[in-house]
């Protein structure tokens, strides 16, 4: 079996199942929120007694209808309900989701520091450079992903000065207040003075997670993440990505094992293969051949409604890349498919990329669900995963109940914290001391 160190575990925190309306349960808006907050903070509980590494939430600054529709309007920003669940938890990290394109770094370092004290150091940073939400912020059109890139590198750089720019040991009498930092930073996006007003947490800076496969966010995430989730629907794709992101890191001086590649692992769980086959399609019933041609169309702009279900497309079929595809990512997945195995149009509208996820679906029974990971890990494929739950209440039950241990039985995952920061969940502080990079 592969020698390296246990699998980094994270759980999506969403809601268990659609609710029923507010108008059909004749309750109020205010009773649905909070009843929303409470299953957030359970889920947040039940992951911590499987002794999960950390909890993620995603964010999104637009009225998207179709997430609107799902979440019947209920959305919460996930620093403000990390805030909350962090009294509610003790040992689970809570990784967060913030724009570098919309929120400025002064507000950002202050937001993440003080869920870092809220949270006794558990607090984490997943760095986004959003693709929607422009017309939001003052923007007229959506800058390139080279401009967002370099907007998210100077605001990231200034972000961790300012969490280290009033260190606490000042307050103590250990440091000088000759040691509090004025940044005066002048760049090409943003001028900070500093320092932050919110004091350095003595168990260190929250760890920075990034997702982004383009060449510009493999760039980022092997500069400045500590994790990276990833979209790797197919084993290949994670061995080359983990492997591209590894070479990076050495080249620019960092340790190769600090490079930790969590895919979004897309989980269907069920006493029986049947029963797991069957939330999966279940889970995807709602979508029509219409949804289905829309999204391929947008991803590969090319309009596949020309030709027949068994028409085969090939890459020359298809436009060459470029900047102005919403989402580079999920397209360049889609293109990579298609040049791989020349797949009928009916191959394409199944593939997870149009059925609006290009995470790695496994479906089964807990042990068929802990083999498939284990051997991805084997495969140096994966770190550990992004666990993504799907189906029913059921499915995650039999995750985490069933699935973990089995991984710890085979020693790669834990019985028991050993840490209660996220630093040390990730073994941040003492991997590498001492080693040559």
């Amino acid at each position: 079996m592969n020698t390296r160190k246990q699998l980094l575990i994270g759980l999506t925190l969403g809601r268990r199942q659609p609710r029923v309306s507010v108008k059909d349960r004749q309750i109020t808006l205010e009773e649905e929120y909070a009843s929303s907050i409470k299953e957030q903070i359970e889920i947040a509980q039940q992951a911590e007694r499987a002794k999960l590494d950390f909890l993620f939430k995603a964010d999104y600054v637009v009225a998207h209808p179709t997430f609107m529709k799902k979440s019947k309007g209920i959305a919460t920003d996930p620093t403000l309900l990390f805030s909350i669940i962090s009294q509610y938890t003790e040992k689970i990290g809570l990784v967060t989701t913030a724009s570098t394109s919309f929120v400025p770094p002064y507000l950002l370092a202050r937001q993440l520091q003080s869920l870092q004290w809220l949270s006794g150091g558990r607090a984490g940073w997943n760095v986004v450079t959003s693709i929607e939400g422009f017309e939001n912020f003052s923007y007229e059109e959506r800058p390139t992903s080279k401009i967002r890139y370099e907007k998210a590198v100077e605001c990231t750089r200034v972000v961790k000065q300012l969490w280290t720019s009033y260190p606490h040991k000042v307050i103590t009498g250990e440091y000088s207040e000759s040691s509090i930092e004025v940044l005066n930073h002048k760049g090409s996006h943003f001028a900070v003075k500093g320092p932050l007003n919110v004091i350095s947490h003595p168990k260190g800076t929250p760890p920075l997670f990034q997702a982004g496969a383009s060449d510009e966010g493999r760039a980022f995430a092997a500069a400045n993440a500590d994790a990276i989730f990833a979209a790797t629907p197919e084993l290949s794709v994670a061995i080359e990505l983990r492997a591209d992101l590894r070479s990076r890191a050495v080249v620019i001086g960092r340790h190769v094992d600090e490079i930790r590649l969590l895919p979004g692992c897309y989980f269907f769980v069920g006493n029986t293969k049947e029963e797991a086959e069957e939330m999966h399609r279940q889970a995807h019933a709602h979508i029509t051949m219409e949804q289905k041609y829309n999204a391929a169309e947008e991803l590969l702009r090319v309009s596949l409604r020309e030709f027949a279900l068994t028409d085969v497309i090939t890459e020359e079929t298809l436009p060459p890349l470029d900047s102005t595809i919403r989402s580079r990512t999920h397209s360049e997945l889609l293109y990579l498919y298609i040049e791989k195995n020349h797949p009928t149009v009916e191959e394409i509208l199944s593939r997870t990329e149009v059925m609006h996820s290009a995470h790695w679906v496994v479906v089964g029974t807990a042990e068929e669900v802990a083999k498939e990971i284990i051997r991805w890990y084997e495969a140096d494929a994966i770190d550990g995963i992004i666990a993504v739950p799907g189906g029913s209440d059921i499915s995650l039950t039999l995750f985490l109940e069933q699935v973990i241990p089995k991984l710890a039985e085979q020693g790669l995952f834990r019985n028991e914290y050993t840490g209660s920061t996220l630093r040390e969940h990730l073994g941040m502080d003492t991997q590498y001391k001492g080693e040559d990079k």
